[in-house]
Order: structure tokens, then sequence, then C-alpha cells
């Protein structure tokens, strides 16, 4: 599971630029799924049919993209200025190693703030080692985006740091599933999403042409288990957290259930979320069309949406055991 993390987390990525993350997954993913699609916004579909001509359509959605800075313009010093692609901290954001898509390296910066004045993006800057104008739009253009460096590494025996966990392990995630998952009664999708950072679009289309009766996204979700933080209520290495609500939505109770006792059945650690902010893909699917039962299978991460976002491999086997059992009842 390692190693097919950190093939996800070191693939640059950036929200809306996500179509080489998914050529990777489509490669791992051929000859596991009956139909491999794209649709217009860049979402990865996998369908894998069921043999009851009337079962279930379950759909999982594992988010591709990661939050990056796009330029908005250059100095004459060639220094760039650039706002957020997603929800950037600045606090953890200044001085960090960032990269584009064609391989320029810059450093993430902040100039002197005025006495008075709260630090903003418009204060920050970034140092792609031009010296001039016409030298840094030799290296990049305007709308670019740069993301994190990539940087994935382990943590003493369980644990894992990488700037694109949220949400590269929930797609390492769910194409072990898919990897892994025989023929089953119900039909199983698997998208992996564009645009989640930015409002959770791709899913929102996905589950319109896929239309299921049931969606699970799959993300990570907040720590109570660092110091000062006992909020949620979910730690490392007590396995997958089955989300009950966040901000954007409010898992259908009967879901819950069905998850918490697959966990059970399958032998693996599961935990209880409710998380007092943020949302996931669960958020749109749950609200195509007529409605989907919906929830979230959430990996319990620390520091995210920083360079050093932090989780336990034991939660993402335990997440895989809950899923292969569920979705096999």
């Amino acid at each position: 599971m390692f190693d097919l993390i950190k093939q996800m987390a070191d693939l640059y990525g950036a929200t809306g630029r996500e179509a080489g993350v998914a050529d990777a997954i489509e490669a791992l993913m051929k000859d596991k799924a009956d139909t491999i699609t794209r649709d217009a916004l860049g979402n990865l579909i996998c369908e894998k049919k069921g043999t009851d001509p009337n079962g279930k359509r379950i759909m999982l959605s594992a988010h591709m993209d990661h939050i990056g800075f796009v330029v908005v313009a250059v100095e004459k010093e060639g220094f760039l200025r650039v706002m957020p692609v997603g929800g950037i901290n600045l606090a953890v954001s200044r001085t960090r190693h960032i990269y584009f898509s064609n391989g320029v390296q810059g450093v993430i910066s902040q100039e002197p703030v005025p006495a008075g004045e709260t630090p903003a993006m418009k204060h920050m800057f970034v140092d792609i080692g031009a010296e001039s104008k016409e030298e840094a739009l030799s290296m990049i253009e305007l709308g670019d985006v740069a993301v994190y460096s990539n940087d994935c590494f382990r943590l003493g025996k369980n644990r894992v740091s990488a700037p694109a966990m949220d949400d590269r392990v929930a797609c390492a995630l769910l194409i072990s599933v898919m990897q892994a998952l025989p023929q089953t009664k119900n039909t199983v999708i698997a998208v992996f999403s564009t645009q989640e950072e930015v409002g959770c679009r791709g899913a929102k289309t996905a589950a319109y042409s896929v239309q299921p009766d049931i969606g699970i996204a799959l993300d990570v979700t907040g720590n109570g288990d660092t110091p000062e933080t006992k909020q949620p209520a979910v730690k490392l290495g007590d396995g997958a957290a089955v989300k009950i609500m966040d901000r954007g939505s409010i898992s259908n109770p009967e879901l819950v259930t069905e998850l918490l006792a697959a966990g059970k059945r399958a032998g693996v650690k599961t935990q209880r979320e409710v998380l007092p902010y943020g949302g996931t893909d669960a958020s749109t699917i749950q609200l195509s069309r007529g409605g989907v039962v919906a929830g979230t299978i959430s990996i319990p991460c620390r520091y995210v949406h920083s360079a050093c976002e932090v989780i336990d491999l034991r939660d993402v086997e335990a997440a895989k055991g809950l899923l292969l059992n569920y979705l096999q009842a």
C-alpha cells in the first residue's frame, strides 16, 4: 500500500489539471473494470458491472486534485504573484518548495506586511530564480498552477507524510479495492473525480451521468490526537472513519449503520466521525438528480492542506477491508 500511495502522491495534479493523475490510474485499472471512460470535466469513471440486473449501482468517489497556486501576474524583477486554487493556508505555505507541471521549481514567500494589516495572499510571491519579467515568462505562463513539491516519506513504522495525501491516499485505496474486488451482484463504479477542492465539481457531473443508487466518498478527515487538538474525535491508527456529518453533508443513517457493520464483519477497526467543518464529494453526490443515498469513509489525516499531510497505513487497510466486505455483502 505504501508504494501505491507514494506513486499517487508523487504525481502532479493541481485542481483543474488532473489529467496526468488520471493517466496513471487508468493504466493501473486496466482489466479491472468492464468500462473505463472520461467525461468533459476529466473524471475517470471505471465501472465493474454486477451480476444481478436488479442490483444497486454503487458509486465510490476519490478526488484526484491537489490545492495549488495560480500565477496571476509577474513583477518586473521576475517574481510571480499568485492566487489560491483551493483552500490554501498561508501560515504553512511560507518558504515552501513548490513546482509547476513543466518542472519549474519555486519557493513561495511573503513580503513584509504593513503594520495593522493581516497577512493575505496579496502579500505572497513566488521566486523561480528569474531575474526579470522576461526571463520569468520564458519559464512559466500566466495561468500556470504550482503545487507543494512532491515529498512522500515514512514516519516511524506505520505513518506516511506527503503534500498531496488529500486525496491521493483515497485514490490509492480505491485502486486497491477495485483490483481486489471480485464480480459482485451490484454494479460498482469507481470515480476518480476532479476539482473537489473548489466545490466538488467533478463528483457532481459524474453522479449525474452515472446515476448511482448509493454514493460513497473516500477522502481524508481532520484529527483530534495532536497537542491541544481534541476535535474531531478521530485518531490516527484507530481505523477507518465512517462520517456521520460535516459542513457539506449529513450521511444517510442507514448507510452509516451498514458501513459500520461491514467493518465489524471484516474485523477491522472503525471510528465514528463528526467533522465541524469541511466537506467531501458526498455533498454533491447526494444532491444529484432526485437525490442519492450518500456517505463518506475517511482516512484520518494530520496537517490537512499543508506540505506534510500525515496518515496511518493501518487506517487505509481498515478502510479497504470495510469496503470489500460492504461491496460483497
